[in-house]
């Protein structure tokens, strides 16, 4: 899978430790959202999408790289191999480039003390991130918000369940976070939990 010809530019530091960028990924013809973990081990990189290198520096040691979903490999095989880090991804993920360092089920540890939850809807093997250490949920295929724009889930036509996708946002709601982060669009810093009820609460 390619990765977006364009680089981002730069890196927003939405929380201490917590990175977020974006681009308009020409190959869906739709925003994509990236994200990075900082901790005292290292940076670990969460769907990455291309970042000019200066940018990409200030995010430090890279530690290892998390998948949430195959269809958010991106820039993760170049990265790997540059950076000489492992890549992690769901254990259930087949539809894949190339093989994973490390597969991952609900409720294992990753590097840099992410847990793993497991959201199908959007695909069969989607995982949230949840990173406690800064209150920060990282979803795959499950919501999208354009900047300025209401958290929504992404378009059922490119859903696998948009059933099944309902019922990981009510799961979610469960979890202690105050920060979401989704793999398209902005972050939402200000009541995310606010937004996923606001979000079931409008008709499929």
């Amino acid at each position: 899978m390619s990765e977006p010809k364009a680089p981002a530019t730069e890196a927003e530091e939405i929380v201490r430790d917590v990175w977020h960028w974006r681009l308009h990924d020409e190959r869906i013809n739709a925003l994509g959202a990236a994200h990075a973990v900082g901790s005292s081990a290292g940076t670990v990189l969460i769907d990455p999408l291309p970042l000019v290198d200066e940018a990409m520096s200030k995010l430090g040691s890279v530690l290892a790289i998390c998948l949430t979903t195959s269809s958010h490999q991106r820039s993760s095989w170049r990265l790997r191999r540059e950076l000489g880090v492992p890549v992690w991804a769901p254990a259930l993920v087949r539809q894949i480039d190339e093989q994973p360092d490390m597969r991952y089920e609900e409720g294992d540890a990753l590097p840099g003390g992410l847990e793993a939850i497991f959201t199908p809807g959007a695909g069969t093997a989607q995982h949230s991130l949840l990173h406690p250490a800064t209150g920060t949920l990282f979803t795959p295929d499950l919501f999208a918000r354009p900047p300025g724009g209401h958290l929504a889930f992404v378009s059922a036509r490119h859903m696998h369940d948009p059933e099944e996708a309902r019922r990981s946002a009510e799961k979610v709601l469960a979890l202690e976070f105050s920060i979401l982060c989704t793999g398209h669009g902005a972050p939402v810093t200000e009541d995310p939990h606010g937004a996923i009820r606001a979000a079931l609460a409008r008709p499929p």
